[in-house]
């Protein structure tokens, strides 16, 4: 089932699958949207799926006003009538389930973090990928983001699926970045999260990003770790089965 998500200041894409057990969200990266998923839910044929694009990526129109990612997570929620959800985020996506996981724990059953940031992680300023999007994107050069996006996120191919996520994703930033507010700080409180986690990464992953999952796991309490060889910051689509073995594996 597609539907509609009124929110404040827009509109947001949805598809429900409907089908059995606790829900399972999926929250996709800044970086891509929510077809990055469908390599992943084809084999978890059965559970209930969600998935959602964030303003002005993939379905979802551009915001018209202000707005946060964990309160649009939350407004989708809030929507379907779902109280309790296992949470598949994937980079920034990852950042906005320890957001709910935070903010009202009781909701969360269980955490796959794929490459997970968070917005107030210590990201150094000195870092080349910051310092080239910075010039890029005030340059409003898409195709120079575009090509800095694959490089980065898709050292393992630019196949079609990634090329059209990391093209996305460019012409999101634009529409949608002055509207963006910040979600609540997370980093200085992941010890207080309590649902079960998982991190994992692939062993292709862009070294800052690296660092930070790796950081976000050693502050979660009992937060379990897993390296996919070859696979760099796509990772749902460079190992779709593994990934639904390990969130299969997860599901409360």
């Amino acid at each position: 089932m597609e539907l509609v998500v009124p929110v404040d200041g827009g509109e947001i894409w949805v598809e429900d699958s409907q089908g059995e057990g606790t829900p399972l969200t999926f929250v996709h990266p800044g970086w891509g949207n929510s077809d990055i998923w469908p390599p992943v839910l084809a084999a978890l044929d059965g559970y209930r799926t969600i998935r959602y694009d964030d303003r002005a990526h993939g379905r979802s129109p551009a915001p018209t006003g202000p707005f946060t990612l964990l309160g649009d997570l939350c407004a989708v929620l809030d929507h379907l009538g779902i109280e309790r959800t296992a949470l598949v985020g994937h980079s920034g996506g990852g950042g906005t389930s320890l957001g709910l996981a935070l903010a009202e724990p009781g909701r969360v059953t269980s955490l796959v973090l794929v490459a997970p940031g968070v917005q107030d992680y210590p990201w150094p300023q000195d870092d080349p990928y910051g310092i080239e999007f910075r010039r890029l994107y005030e340059a409003r050069d898409h195709d120079g983001l575009v090509d800095l996006g694959l490089r980065t996120w898709g050292p393992a191919g630019a196949d079609p699926l990634t090329l059209a996520q990391i093209n996305d994703a460019v012409s999101a930033y634009s529409v949608k970045l002055p509207h963006e507010r910040p979600d609540p700080p997370a980093y200085g409180r992941l010890a207080d999260v309590r649902a079960p986690a998982v991190m994992i990464r692939g062993d292709r992953e862009y070294p800052m990003v690296a660092e930070c999952s790796d950081a976000i796991a050693s502050r979660i309490p009992g937060c379990a770790r897993v390296i996919i060889p070859g696979a760099d910051h796509m990772l749902p689509l460079r190992a779709p089965a593994r990934l639904a073995e390990l969130i299969a594996e997860r599901i409360r």
